[in-house]
Formats: structure tokens, C-alpha cells, sequence
């Protein structure tokens, strides 16, 4: 099993910017995603890369808005969120799966069997 780290969250105005970081225990071969949770909604998956055809995908809420991109080097995944809305408050969690590639969307929370603690985002009104 993979270890994920997030870092990155906090609080932003309205329009603002945030980047976060998901460090990774191993890297190669792994799909890393981006999901999120509202309260009370369901953990959604934004973004995610594979690592091992360098496929991506965007939930709809934020394509054009956040960029996904990774550092092999640095084993470490980034999501650089741009134009942030309030609507954008969330936890934000990363999550792992051996050789998953990406052709639409990012799949359901069971696709994925590693996850890191969270990083919450405030955006604020």
C-alpha cells in the first residue's frame, strides 16, 4: 500500500489561487487522484494523472480552473487551483491505484485502495 501525504489547503478569498501537494511512498506505475468532500455531499473525483501513460481527466466542476501535474523526481502530485469559488470549500484528499490510465473521468472512491489524510479549503465569499 501506498503512503499519501496532502499539504497545501487553506484559506483563500473568492477568485483566489491555492496549489496542492500529495507525496507519494511510491510513484511509478500509480494513478493518483484528486477527490474532494462537502459537508454532507459525496466525495467527488476532480482531477487525476496516471503515472503511467501520463493520461489526466477533470471533473466538469473544474475543467479549465485546476491543472494536475506530477513530479517524478520529487514522487509528489500537485493540483493548482485557479479562479476558486466558494462553492470550491472542501476536503481534499489524494488516492492511489496501481496502473489505472484515464480516458474520461476520474472513476468512484472504490477504484482506489490508498488514501492520505486530507487537506481542507476554505474559499471564502
Amino acid at each position: 500500500e501506498v503512503q499519501l501525504v496532502e499539504s497545501g489547503g487553506g484559506l483563500v478569498e473568492n477568485g483566489g489561487s491555492l496549489r496542492l501537494s500529495c507525496a507519494a511512498s511510491s510513484f511509478d506505475d500509480y494513478a493518483i487522484a484528486w477527490f474532494r468532500q462537502a459537508p454532507g455531499k459525496e466525495r467527488e473525483g476532480i482531477s487525476c494523472i496516471s503515472n503511467s501513460d501520463g493520461s489526466t481527466a477533470y471533473a466538469d466542476s473544474v475543467k479549465g480552473r485546476f491543472t494536475i501535474a506530477s513530479d517524478i523526481a520529487k514522487r509528489t502530485v500537485y493540483l493548482q487551483m485557479s479562479s476558486l469559488k466558494p462553492e470550491d470549500t472542501a476536503v481534499y484528499y489524494c488516492a492511489a491505484a496501481w496502473g489505472f490510465v484515464y480516458s474520461g473521468d476520474c472513476g468512484t472512491p472504490g477504484n482506489y485502495d490508498s488514501w492520505g489524510q486530507g487537506t481542507a479549503v476554505t474559499v471564502s465569499s
